[in-house]
């Protein structure tokens, strides 16, 4: 079996080798990202590995069908980069559902820790020998109201380790997780409630039209003044002109952002030596109180392992059985067709 690798890291070679030995897979390599002008690489390939930033587009899609490709793996959880609708009934695409919601809920805490305790200021301030303490105040975040949108695997570890702090937790979801309001102290409310009571605002769900800026203007004139936001789920979840507008204003007290809207093209590369275009991203950075990871929550050793076994089970059942239990269609068509093996 030969797969097309798209996107890759050095740090993804060395766990996808390790757990292709032995399951009669090849992996090609390509550093440039999946898209209209280079799906001609897959040609010749059984399927292709994706990530979030690679395009599979109907263009994309019907290339690959044309080129025999079969499979499209894709090494995350999110898979709005992938038009679902068109590929349904065309190629069979599989995900990794869960990979470390530990990895992601704990680099959530690491930035709002950061933020509220002036780390990032600290850090450079020592490294050039100054240890004055002024303006690095924070605050408690024992007895803060945190709001939590999406409970999923992740939102609820952020519910536990939220807890851990002693922070009082409200969550909101489109399918409450009852379990976790009775044994993790956790309170569903409405998103407005969300916004007026909390705090902090920290968002685990996926992207949807739903979804689609859910931090937007509106939202941010219901929140509390001060509030923190903090999004390592998808970027386009928050409005950045909204969000960078409320910043400006003073009604967010700060923002700590692992993922944003327009990502695509900059995050994961060494942009360091180009003038950066994206101005919204540029004055985001810009502000004291906002600070921004390069799509890093997910990047931990378990994580990375637990990424390459999924996605490479996925990728043998899908070519060997011609079904997995991690394949996307159930969601577009027939979901008995789909556990049945018959989504063609």
């Amino acid at each position: 079996m030969k797969i097309a690798f798209f996107d890759a890291k050095p740090y993804d070679k060395a766990s996808f080798d390790k757990y292709a030995e032995g399951n009669n897979i090849t992996f090609k390599y390509f550093e440039t990202k999946l898209n209209d002008d280079t799906v001609y690489l897959a040609n010749g390939f059984d399927g292709v590995c994706v990530f979030v930033n690679d395009t599979v587009n109907s263009f994309v899609i019907d290339k690959l069908v044309e080129m025999g490709v079969k499979v499209v793996a894709l090494r995350c959880a999110g898979f709005n980069n992938v038009d679902m609708k068109h590929a349904f009934g065309k190629i069979h695409v599989v995900r990794v559902p869960a990979y470390s919601p530990y990895a992601v809920a704990e680099h959530t805490m690491a930035l709002l820790l950061t933020s509220v305790r002036r780390i990032h200021k600290a850090y450079i301030r020592s490294k050039e020998f100054n240890f004055s303490l002024n303006g690095l105040t924070g605050f408690d975040l024992y007895g803060k109201t945190v709001g939590i949108i999406g409970t999923g695997k992740i939102g609820k570890v952020f519910a536990q380790i939220c807890r851990g702090f002693g922070m009082k937790v409200l969550a909101y979801d489109k399918f409450p997780s009852y379990e976790i309001e009775e044994n993790d102290n956790v309170k569903y409310v409405t998103l407005d409630e969300i916004f007026r009571y909390s705090d902090i605002i920290s968002l685990h769900c996926p992207l949807t039209d739903e979804t689609y800026h859910l931090i937007n203007e509106n939202a941010i004139e219901k929140s509390k003044r001060g509030v923190i936001i903090l999004n390592t789920s998808r970027g386009a979840l928050v409005d950045a002109e909204a969000l960078l507008n409320g910043i400006k204003s003073r009604k967010i007290g700060a923002a700590c952002l692992d993922v944003y809207e327009e990502e695509a093209d900059l995050f994961f590369e060494d942009n360091s030596g180009h003038i950066m275009e994206d101005d919204t991203l540029a004055r985001l950075i810009s502000m004291p109180n906002v600070i921004v990871t390069s799509h890093q929550a997910f990047l931990t050793d378990e994580a990375l392992e637990n990424i390459a076994s999924t996605t490479i089970n996925n990728i043998v059942d899908m070519l060997t059985k011609g079904q997995c239990e991690n394949e996307l269609c159930f969601r577009f068509g027939n979901t008995e067709d789909c556990k049945n093996g018959k989504c063609f």
